[in-house]
């Protein structure tokens, strides 16, 4: 089987480290040739320690680039409130053995894929602030990247705003670039992220696997229900399922035929309350050429199978 050469950009967060979890499970289908940290749920020096850390526990034996510290033209807003303030809840991992890159991001990035006899996958997982300063500062990658899998955006209702995604709304400048640049972008957006979701049952099952990384995992998904019961916002079933957004830019990637979307047009909103809003136009009523794969639908059970799989894997590999 050819593995997938790609680079993964993160900012962990809990569903972060279950993307990771899925990633590095799958060996014989993914070459991770590079891990960069953008700065999203939490800050840069957060991001990149989780990084090191939930990688070094794992085993990999991947670089870790530290990322930029803010986004394009706004503030960084975290996400605290709902990752923790170290970002894993209260799950603690092992100090890092994996050392911060001495490349910064985009010229990780940039050396990486300019190296590769193959074209290259990015899965970005955060805001694209990193990738998006990439494309403006070295076009010239654009031609060597196969794809961009995101997870961010939302064609109906959003979790920042009435209409935004988290990670469109922290840097819709870096989305912009992206959707712009002309490179094919799948999308994993709210639309099929909140449809990504392992139940309380589901998550026992992780915990029966008996053992610590199993338990780290069930207590890094679980502690979003303690979340969920303080704020003011409640999702549908907010008491009973846990959401898995960041894992699916990696599942779309290694199980395709999981998935249901369709090619569309897509812009993103800059300013005002709209700011971050994915504005998809599934009816091609622009009449403008579509640029991103916008996922809707996904199989559930099978996807939550392929998830406990993987924790199993890496729990084997710890042994």
């Amino acid at each position: 089987m050819t593995k997938l050469p790609i680079i993964i950009d993160t900012d962990p967060g809990i569903d972060d480290a279950m993307m990771l979890t899925l990633a590095f499970a799958n060996e014989q289908a993914f070459d991770v040739r590079l891990v960069s940290t953008c700065s999203g749920n939490i800050s840069q020096d957060k991001t990149n320690y989780n990084a090191r850390s939930f990688l070094s526990y794992i085993g990999a034996n991947v670089e870790i680039a530290r990322g930029l510290e803010q986004p394009i033209f706004r503030e960084l807003q975290v996400a605290e409130d709902i990752h923790g303030e170290s970002g894993f809840g209260n799950v603690q991992f092992p100090a890092p053995t994996l050392p911060v890159s001495k490349r910064p991001a985009v010229t990780a990035m940039l050396e990486t894929i300019m190296a590769s006899d193959e074209k290259m996958t990015i899965v970005a997982t955060g805001p694209l602030t990193n990738v998006a300063a990439l494309l403006l500062a070295h076009p010239e990658v654009k031609p060597k990247i196969e794809r961009i899998s995101w997870m961010g955006g939302a064609a109906v209702g959003g979790n920042m705003s009435p209409s935004a995604e988290f990670n469109a709304y922290v840097d819709p400048h870096a989305v912009e670039i992206v959707f712009r640049s002309g490179i094919p972008v799948v999308m994993s957006g709210l639309d099929v992220t909140h449809k990504a979701f392992v139940t309380i049952d589901e998550a026992k099952s992780i915990l029966a696997i008996g053992t610590e990384f199993a338990e780290k995992a069930y207590h890094l998904v679980t502690y979003y229900l303690e979340v969920m019961k303080r704020t003011p916002f409640h999702e549908e079933n907010y008491d009973q399922v846990l959401h898995f957004h960041d894992v699916c830019a990696v599942m779309y990637l290694l199980r395709p035929e999981l998935f249901e979307g369709q090619d569309c047009y897509v812009e993103v909103a800059l300013e005002g309350l709209a700011a971050g809003a994915t504005i998809v136009d599934y009816t091609n009523r622009s009449g403008k050429t579509a640029n991103v794969h916008v996922l809707h639908s996904v199989n559930r059970e099978e996807f939550v199978k392929e998830f406990v799989k993987a924790v199993k894997i890496i729990s084997e590999r710890l042994k």
